[in-house]
């Protein structure tokens, strides 16, 4: 007899990739169940990651003043008023109960049902969800596992929330401490940092690799480290914790010791070294399936488990990690599941770290061509040359793009200054479309605007190009040589190399 589930699809669940993934089976006309084990819908990314952490730096970013368009005298000095987190916190709350009715109105519209509790496989079609109302046994045709992930706790020493804390404590701090150390320099350890930094309070980040965001374009990390270091944050790469302890002198304090010996005190000890699956919960045996080590599955390309009718998208699957990423792959695995042709997500998707100052980035570094010997030439602005940058008051964003050295092909855009998640889309685009220094050179952009640091750039790999071709004799790309494009701003009037910042 052939089985009958109450549900086409049950995602356990509700971050961006249950959600989307829900939606995207509610619009098919598929039943749809979302399972929340906390009390409110949106998941991680709305109680404790995303949208806390921007709009806390956002809280941050409003509140430092960075002397700069107010000072007359170079050689005066502004002292930095430290706000209380009470004065940081409200715009937070008020941005997640805002985001959290959002995502809780656009489920209801699209008739999925939300069912709080804590969810078990039972069997593999199965789920058992305990609630404060007691547990209901759901079954569905096809199970999409979206739990994400939760912070890594240090192996020594259980976070109390005050003095050794996780990225789940930070908004739950009852006063900013004068000292922090960050275990871990990742996205969110940097992040963290840099925010704490920006407010005055002395920052050491601590992490076992020799520099932070190794995927990052160094150029754009070194640069980063610039500005922290500016703000009095302070790296300590290429050590390793041994031990955390709690210690009163007479103060409650943290002390970290480094496997070199060296010992740090801090107020609050901020514990980024990574994130584990959270599916320990889910008595995966009942299916079949093995989460490995840290916690997270294994999927195919349509992220569809070893069992064929469970799917598992988001954080919970590994790299990349990223809100937008995994909203766009539980999509996917719902129009999969139900035979929908979908077009599989694009390699190219950008990445945003919310750093001060931020960083974004799409495509191919520096390292990864000189690795693969990739030909290439850069193209660089700085927001110090565009009329937008010196209006915003920020003289040091850097903006870069890679293009080949043959062809003239788009390979990869880096920036970091203010703006650069916004401003990395159009190339991103391009990107995607296959264009490359041609389209920069002949498009015109707004003025005044960041957007203008393409065009900028296009100029300077242009410019770099034809000293090569003048050189050497290299082939080019067609743009460089072409008479109406690049030539004339290019070359004087007997055929020599301009050379110009633009």
């Amino acid at each position: 007899m052939a089985r009958h589930n109450t549900y086409d699809l049950i995602c356990i669940g509700s971050g961006p990739a249950g959600q989307h993934a829900a939606i995207q089976a509610a619009k098919l006309g598929k039943k749809t169940a979302l399972i929340e084990k906390q009390l409110r819908f949106g998941g991680a990314c709305l109680e404790t990651t995303t949208i806390p952490s921007k709009t806390f730096r956002e809280a941050v970013r409003r509140m430092y003043v960075k002397p700069g368009l107010e000072m007359t005298d170079p050689m005066s000095y502004t002292s930095r008023a430290r706000p209380s987190m009470s004065q940081l916190i409200p715009h937070v709350d008020r941005v997640i109960e805002r985001e959290i009715s959002v995502v809780h109105d656009v489920l209801c519209r699209n008739g999925v049902d939300l069912v709080q509790g804590y969810a078990s496989f039972a069997d593999p079609h199965t789920l058992r969800v305990e609630s404060l109302e007691g547990h209901r046994i759901l079954t569905a045709d096809h199970i999409l596992i979206a739990v994400g992930t939760r912070p890594s706790n240090p192996s020594d020493i259980v976070p109390d929330g005050q003095t050794v804390i996780t990225s789940d404590h930070v908004m739950g701090l009852a006063a900013l401490p004068r000292t922090m150390a960050v275990v871990g320099a990742g996205v969110i350890g940097i992040e963290y940092a840099s925010m704490f930094g920006a407010l005055g309070i002395q920052v050491t980040v601590i992490d076992q690799r020799p520099r932070p965001l190794e995927f990052i374009d160094h150029e754009i990390v070194d640069e980063l480290i610039h500005q922290m270091r500016n703000n009095d944050v302070t790296f300590r790469c290429g050590e390793s914790v041994e031990h955390i302890d709690i210690v009163q002198t007479p103060k409650r304090q943290g002390l970290v010791q480094l496997e070199s010996s060296k010992h740090i005190v801090a107020d609050v000890i901020l514990f980024c070294a990574g994130r584990v699956g959270a599916t320990d919960t889910l008595n995966l045996r009942a299916t079949g399936l093995e989460a490995d080590a840290r916690g997270r599955l294994r999927v195919d390309a349509t992220y569809r488990t070893e069992v064929d009718h469970i799917y598992a998208a988001g954080d919970v699957i590994g790299y990349p990690a990223l809100a937008a990423t995994s909203s766009e792959q539980g999509r996917l695995a719902a129009c999969h599941m139900f035979g929908f042709a979908a077009h599989p997500m694009v390699d190219h998707f950008p990445v945003g770290i919310y750093a001060i100052p931020e960083i974004s980035m799409v495509g191919a570094t520096e390292e990864e061509l000189t690795r693969d010997k990739i030909p290439y030439e850069t193209g660089v602005a700085r927001y110090k040359e565009i009329a937008r940058g010196t209006i915003l008051g920020d003289d040091s964003g850097l903006f870069k793009m890679l293009f080949h050295r043959e062809d003239g092909r788009l390979l990869g855009c880096h920036c970091i200054g203010s703006g650069a998640t916004e401003l990395i889309h159009v190339g991103q685009a391009v990107l995607g479309l296959g264009g490359g220094l041609e389209y920069f050179l002949k498009t015109v952009f707004n003025y005044p605007t960041l957007a203008e640091c393409y065009k900028v750039a296009a100029h300077n790999a242009a410019n770099k190009l034809a000293l090569l071709r003048h050189a050497t004799g290299a082939v080019i790309p067609k743009a460089v040589t072409e008479s109406g494009e690049i030539i004339r701003p290019a070359f004087t009037a007997d055929g020599a190399p301009m050379l110009q910042e633009e």
